[in-house]
């Protein structure tokens, strides 16, 4: 694989699921890896004992895993500090970092939302800004936001998430344009339904419960939901979506994963908003 945008691969949320498909899959490929999540050592820890995270050789094609916390200013600084001062330079960004709210907009407090924004939007815009400067200096890098073809439609019990990931897609647009200048790319890609952990870490709003107005039609549609994640693809699928965007001089603006999910994106542009709200209605149980 040519790399255009140098060696060197930062992926946050990289202990599981997607985060972890696609740091494994690149760094098989011979990338020197960076992996992200809350529950890794310190990047000055992983420094003093001179191994990764997964216990292997930083040296070889292993997957070095150090702590970010994206919802933290400090800990996003450090852990790209950390990979500057040992690298010389990050070339590809992979914001993968992410979290699930699932809740009547009703229901769903300020608190929660926030939350739900703080780690899946400004998460990424977090990290985006401490990468920028060095890739400004190098005169190339690629950033690759992973957000969801749930951004795209209306589904109910899932405002937030879709929220969060819609807004990641706008902005991902408008800082394409601003980097055109300086020769980084952003690419956004637009995983369906996946088979991953994230099924199991959804939290649910706390006024969602037995109590609420929405609870019956609440716990129907998202059932329909974790029905069609479990049924999805491995997250190889998406892992090797990135590895080819990453392999391309000029990568597509966004990349929609999986033939289906193609079709449904592109037979949007056709269909009138009301009946696309009527489908996923009734897609969801509504």
């Amino acid at each position: 694989m040519k790399k255009h945008y140098g060696n060197v691969v930062l992926v946050t949320g990289a202990s599981s699921g997607i985060g972890k498909s696609c740091a494994e899959y690149l760094a098989g490929l011979g990338f020197r890896v960076y992996g992200t999540s809350r529950k890794a050592p310190e990047p000055r820890e992983a420094a003093a004992h001179g191994v990764d995270g997964n216990g292997g050789d930083a040296a070889g094609n292993t997957v070095t895993m150090i702590r970010m916390d994206v919802c933290s200013e400090e800990s996003v600084k450090a852990a790209v500090d950390y990979i500057i001062d040992r690298e010389g330079g990050i070339g590809i960004v992979i914001n993968n970092a992410g979290m699930g709210i699932a809740g009547s907009v009703e229901d769903t407090s300020t608190e929660e939302a926030m939350l739900q924004f703080d780690t899946n939007f400004f998460g990424v815009h977090r990290v985006i800004r401490q990468v920028l400067p060095h890739m400004r200096k190098k005169g190339r890098g690629l950033i690759v936001n992973i957000s969801s073809v749930g951004a795209l439609f209306p589904i109910p019990f899932q405002s937030m998430y879709v929220a969060s990931k819609a807004a990641v897609e706008l902005m991902s647009g408008s800082l394409r344009n601003e980097l055109r200048q300086f020769g980084i790319k952003v690419c956004v890609v637009e995983p369906g339904d996946t088979k991953t952990g994230f099924t199991g870490n959804r939290l649910f709003a706390e006024a969602g419960g037995e109590s609420s107005a929405y609870y019956q039609k609440s716990r129907e549609s998202i059932a329909v939901m974790e029905r069609d994640e479990m049924n999805g693809p491995d997250p190889i699928v998406v892992a090797k979506a990135v590895a080819r965007a990453i392999g391309r001089k000029n990568p597509p603006a966004f990349i929609t994963v999986g033939m289906g999910y193609k079709l449904l994106v592109f037979l949007r542009r056709f269909v009138p908003r009301s009946l696309e709200s009527f489908v996923v209605a009734r897609m969801y149980k509504c």
